[in-house]
This record gives C-alpha cells, sequence and structure tokens, in this order.
C-alpha cells in the first residue's frame, strides 16, 4: 500500500475515449487492467469524467461550418473542436466497464459547464475555476500525485501541470496512459511536463 500522502487520479477513463468510441484513443482500453491494479495500492484514488452536456461550445457540431480537430479563439484563448463525446447520461460518458469504478473515493465531473471546455482535473480551460479537486487533496493531507489515464498530452497533462502549480508533487505513470498526438501535441506536453517538474516514469 502506498503512503497516505500519495494519491492516484485516474483521468477520464470512459467509453468515448476508448475504441470504437465517439473520440477514441487509441489502444486507449489497454491501460485498463493495470489501472484496477493501481488503485488496489493507494488509499486515496480519485477518478474524473468528461461530462458535457449537448450543446457544449468545444462541440465542433455547435459551430457552423467548423470540422472537428479545428481551433477557434474563446474568451479564455484557444479551443479545439472535438467530434460530439461523453454528453451526460450517455454510454459514452459511462466509465468503461471494465474500470474499477467502485474502487474510487471521489469522482470528479467536469466540462458540465456548456460555455467552457475543461481538460484538467482542477481547473477549468479558464484556469481560475476551480473543480475543488486541490482542497480535497490538501484536507486529506496529500502532497503526491500519481496520474494515469487518458489523453497523455490533453486532459493528464493539463491536470499534470495544474497540479504541479499548485504545489503538489505529480508523477505520470505514462505506461498507464494513451495519447492523442494531434499534431505533435505529445512531445510538445511532454517537454512541458518535465519542464514544470512533473516526474515521467
Amino acid at each position: 500500500m502506498r503512503p497516505s500522502h500519495h494519491a492516484l487520479i485516474v483521468i477520464d477513463v470512459q467509453n468515448d475515449f476508448c475504441p470504437g468510441g465517439a473520440l477514441a484513443v487509441a489502444q486507449g482500453d489497454a491501460i485498463i487492467a493495470q489501472i484496477n491494479a493501481l488503485m488496489a495500492e493507494f488509499q486515496t484514488v480519485v477518478l474524473t469524467q468528461d461530462w458535457h452536456p449537448a450543446n457544449h461550445s468545444s462541440f465542433a457540431v455547435n459551430h457552423a461550418g467548423a470540422a472537428p480537430f479545428s481551433t477557434v479563439q474563446m474568451p479564455y484563448g484557444a479551443q479545439t473542436l472535438w467530434p460530439s463525446h461523453c454528453v451526460q447520461g450517455t454510454k459514452g460518458a459511462a466509465f468503461h466497464p471494465a474500470l474499477r469504478s467502485d474502487l474510487a473515493h471521489l469522482v470528479i465531473r467536469k466540462g458540465f459547464r456548456a460555455a467552457i471546455d475543461s481538460y484538467s482535473a482542477l481547473f477549468e480551460n479558464d484556469k481560475i475555476t476551480t473543480t475543488g479537486l486541490a482542497g480535497f487533496l490538501r484536507e486529506r493531507g496529500i502532497t503526491a500525485l500519481t496520474l494515469v489515464g487518458l489523453a497523455t498530452d490533453f486532459c493528464v497533462a493539463f491536470s499534470a501541470l495544474d497540479a504541479a502549480a499548485q504545489g503538489f508533487g505529480v508523477t505520470v505513470l505514462q505506461e498507464a496512459c494513451r495519447a492523442i498526438d494531434l499534431d505533435g501535441s505529445l512531445a510538445r506536453q511532454q517537454q512541458a511536463m518535465a519542464a514544470a517538474g512533473v516526474v515521467l516514469a
């Protein structure tokens, strides 16, 4: 069992991010057995869950003439437009059935505000609106985080960078993650994480 000040953060292991889903990450389901084993080792386990309304501003379908994976400017900065995914209450938004979600101590739902996307487990994309996760962790005396899940170069990386900026020790266990790698995004985010002091294990 890991020390009590360590927590495992499992990012977005949901049907829509796994093979056959609306925004599938290649081999996204291949990491689940390892994540299940890891969850049994930690005294605090947090799952995050993308949880979008159908009219979410990050969905390409909600921007006339826009193509998925194009970029638009939002009040909070550049926003990639995605295929509709993880819509609230749908099968795609559910955790993958092989994931031992019953081992979680907390589930953080993110991206439920239609006007702003939320990659990070700690902040929405405006970098101001919090999810409450940092406070939960601090109240439990947690100082070190291990991150796993989907996708390495988006929600995992954003979470890792925000956690490091909040003073947590952060490790990203790369073998228990999978990436989208959109136009070189994986290498860019690996470099950014390393520069921020995140351990890429």
